[in-house]
């Protein structure tokens, strides 16, 4: 468990509680089921000057994409941050969150392909064809007309095993509409964001980069 304590000090570890000891102004905690707790924007930005680039992104993204704070409200924070350790880690955070991402996948996926170097896609593409929406693809690289999809298994394990066949059928029809319209589909699981090079090197094919 993490817990600031409204003061500046040096920080406290337990193997169950790590104090934080920190000066917060008042508008950066509010009251939540009568405890003090900070800010969202405080909290993301906390969290993107102490933990790893991939999980304050998953964290940020999240944040944005549920409303909970607005991209303003992160600058504002990491600005008032600016002199706190890590604060350098924070700004990289906040530059680089998209309330986009539509999950964590999403999220750790946006991360390898910043890692490998690979052009920034556009998130949520609406692919359309004929005077008609084809479909929203998680990446897509319209120039280049090639499309990223990241496959998290929940589509495929709601319900019964009928309703995954439904899914799995679903998916297939919309996949051969994408490359219809002349689009290059490269797909990756959870597994493969272990260890992304065998699809960053399907993506480069794809993109035609070296």
């Amino acid at each position: 468990m993490h817990l600031t304590r409204a003061s500046p000090g040096s920080v406290r570890r337990s193997a169950r509680l790590h104090l934080h000891g920190t000066g917060l102004a008042d508008d950066e905690t509010e009251l939540l089921a009568g405890c003090h707790a900070t800010t969202v924007a405080r909290t993301v930005v906390d969290i993107a000057r102490t933990e790893p680039f991939e999980q304050a992104v998953a964290v940020a993204d999240a944040a944005l994409r549920a409303g909970l704070v607005a991209p303003a409200s992160l600058a504002h924070a990491r600005r008032r941050a600016r002199h706190r350790c890590g604060a350098t880690a924070a700004g990289r955070v906040v530059e680089f969150a998209d309330g986009r991402a539509e999950s964590v996948g999403e999220s750790r996926s946006r991360v390898a392909l910043r890692r490998h170097g690979l052009p920034r896609p556009e998130l949520q593409w609406e692919v359309r064809g004929g005077g008609r929406l084809i479909g929203r693809v998680d990446f897509g690289w319209p120039a280049r007309r090639v499309v990223g999809e990241f496959d998290g298994r929940v589509k495929y394990t709601r319900g019964s095993r009928d309703d995954a066949a439904a899914v799995v059928w679903v998916e297939k029809r919309r996949e051969d509409a994408l490359r219809a319209v002349g689009l290059r589909v490269v797909r990756w699981t959870w597994a493969d964001l272990a260890d992304f090079d065998a699809v960053a090197a399907r993506l480069r094919a794809a993109l035609g980069i070296s």
